[in-house]
Parts: structure tokens; C-alpha cells; sequence
């Protein structure tokens, strides 16, 4: 494999090469190259952000429909089993990715973190 494929040249009119190991980044102070693998990574990595965000979020309206009223024992059991069902397979895909769950947790400066500490 060449130097020029290895470092993820460009191919003839600008087109990025597909099958480079690196991807370059053109335009910041020295260009960047980020490897695929972490390119994935952090890619997996906010989807499952998103997903926990939204998790977390539905677990909280259902508490508080079951706080209210709002729902009767079958529903709050059928609530309640979904959710856990959706942590346990979020733990899973974080495992497979090498992820823990303070990895999904961004940093929002002065507004603190993003996802509820349970």
C-alpha cells in the first residue's frame, strides 16, 4: 500500500479515498488525520448519547404519570419492563463498544452534564 494511501490521500478531482485508513482533515492549524476506528467510535458514541438522553427522559414522564395516576398496574409494569429491558441493551452495545455510560455523558461547561447521574 503506498505512503499517500496510508495517510488517506485524496484520489484524482478531490474525491477522499473509501478504503484509506486515515481520514484528513483540511483547514485547522496542521491537518488532522482521525483514524476510522475512532471516527466509529465517537460516532457510536453520541447515537448512544441521544438514545440515553432520550431514555432517561421517558423514564422520568413515567414517573411521573405513575406519580399522577395516570396509569394502571399493567401499564406501569409494561412501562417499567420496556425501560429496563432498554437500559440492559444500551449497557450491552456500550460493552461491545467499550463504552461505560460516563463516557455518553458530555460536559456542558457552566450547565454541567448533559445525562441525570441516577
Amino acid at each position: 500500500m503506498s505512503r499517500a494511501r496510508d495517510r488517506g490521500a485524496a484520489l484524482p478531482g478531490g474525491r477522499l479515498d473509501p478504503l484509506a485508513d486515515e481520514i484528513p482533515l483540511p483547514g485547522l492549524a496542521g491537518d488532522i488525520a482521525m483514524d476510522r476506528e475512532t471516527a466509529e467510535r465517537s460516532l457510536v458514541a453520541l447515537v448512544l448519547t441521544v438514545v440515553e438522553l432520550l431514555r432517561q427522559l421517558m423514564e422520568r414522564q413515567a414517573i411521573r404519570r405513575v406519580d399522577q395516576g395516570d396509569l394502571d398496574d399493567h401499564q406501569v409494569e409494561e412501562v417499567g419492563s420496556t425501560l429496563m429491558a432498554l437500559e440492559r441493551r444500551m449497557n450491552e452495545i456500550c460493552d461491545y463498544f467499550g463504552l461505560t455510560l460516563d463516557d455518553l455523558n458530555l460536559d456542558l461547561g457552566p450547565l454541567g452534564p448533559l445525562l441525570a447521574r441516577d
